[in-house]
């Protein structure tokens, strides 16, 4: 942060050529610094994704404890401290054991080792376009990864002026992360609803999400892959019991979907922004059935419609945008929310959304490791209002197993 706090007796000096030209570049360089920190990302709120909806300018990320200092979670369940922080625009955790991988939206991955920490490129051949609420998006690691140092990421490029996003297979290497194949392109993008969230289902498939581009009737259209959840192959073939013959769509009517999970019986769920910037909030948790179709655009909040799948719940005319979704334990799912700049938890059979953890601002990813839960902060994303120390790399802990 810029500090240009000063001595005010300096002022009582007569204002030579030398001193007004040293004020006007303090100046200069604050209104610069002031343009920077607003031009990371577009105008319009990711919650919504639409232009007239207004930036969210009250993160809490100050409120955040010191690195190594412990806290408690507001509903009482859990403590929680820093493990990292100065991310920049962090999406997506994967975790390997004690060991954790964050991508960045830039086109960085930054690694978390034994008390080391490394920021390492991603160079893709189709160059990573870090625009709006794209850029280096989904993240997981194969299967494998600990002998292959192969995982899967999903960014968003540019092609013919078009944006776009595509599903590529990296390798871990000494100086970067190396695109080995590219698996899925030409999935619609653009500055707003590009999906993202990507995670292995218990079948061993991978799923991944899509946004509709702002383009709503895509998300209808079973031939586009926008607005979609999609299922593939680890070696990136289309599944043969996919809903769709030679498809890789596996539900539609999805407007911008970037929460995964499955419960202990396998069931799927899905979280989902909601059009926020013009009649409420009405973000969504859906349960997934193969082939279903989840209603938008045609269907909004209680609405319902012949064949459409209507929500579990949806947030009336509150918005918290759901991010990263897992399941807990007992039909509890952690949903992160960043409109709503809190984690929270959904009962699956009560249907009800209660706080775990606020003031620590935006929440984009939330994953569960054998050490607890860990969760990342998004204020630095353009539509937060990121405090020193942001982005963080929070640890969550159930009370009752602290010794």
């Amino acid at each position: 942060m810029l500090n240009t706090a000063g001595n005010p007796a300096v002022f009582l000096f007569i204002e030579t050529e030398e001193v007004q030209h040293m004020k006007k570049s303090w100046i200069w360089l604050l209104s610069a610094a002031l343009l920077s920190s607003c031009s990371s990302s577009p105008v319009q709120d990711e919650s919504s994704g639409d232009q007239e909806a207004p930036v969210d300018q009250h993160s809490s990320g100050s409120q955040a404890p010191k690195q190594n200092s412990e806290q408690e979670s507001s509903d009482g369940s859990y403590t929680y401290s820093v493990v990292a922080e100065e991310l920049q625009i962090p999406w997506s955790i994967a975790i390997s054991g004690k060991d954790i991988y964050i991508s960045e939206r830039e086109g960085q991955i930054v690694s978390l080792k034994d008390g080391h920490r490394e920021r390492l490129p991603v160079d893709t051949k189709q160059p990573v376009k870090a625009q709006g609420e794209g850029g280096l998006l989904g993240l997981v690691l194969a299967p494998d990864f600990a002998s292959s140092r192969l995982a899967y990421a999903y960014h968003t490029y540019e092609e013919g002026g078009e944006m776009k996003n595509r599903v590529i297979l990296i390798r871990q290497e000494e100086e970067a992360w190396q695109e080995v194949e590219a698996f899925i392109e030409d999935i619609p993008g653009s500055n707003v609803h590009n999906g993202g969230r990507m995670k292995w289902g218990p079948d061993k498939k991978l799923y991944l999400t899509t946004g509709d581009a702002g383009e709503g009737e895509m998300a209808q259209n079973v031939e586009s892959l926008g607005g979609k959840i999609l299922r593939m192959n680890p070696d990136g073939s289309i599944p043969e019991d996919n809903p769709f013959p030679n498809s890789y769509v596996y539900s539609y009517g999805h407007r911008n979907s970037q929460g995964l999970a499955w419960d202990a019986a396998g069931r799927m769920f899905n979280s989902e922004h909601g059009p926020s910037g013009r009649v409420g909030g009405h973000d969504e948790i859906n349960s997934i059935e193969p082939g279903s179709n989840y209603g938008w655009p045609d269907n909004i909040g209680d609405e319902q419609q012949e064949g459409m799948v209507p929500p579990l719940l949806h947030t009336g005319e509150e918005a918290i945008a759901p991010s990263g979704t897992l399941y807990e334990q007992e039909d509890m799912l952690l949903i992160a929310g960043l409109r709503g700049e809190a984690l929270y938890r959904f009962d699956l059979e009560k249907k009800k959304l209660n706080t775990v953890l606020d003031g620590v601002g935006r929440i984009r990813d939330v994953q569960m490791s054998e050490d607890g839960v860990y969760l990342i902060t998004n204020n630095t994303d353009g539509r937060g209002t990121p405090s020193p120390g942001d982005d963080r790399l929070l640890l969550l802990q159930p009370k009752q197993e602290q010794k």
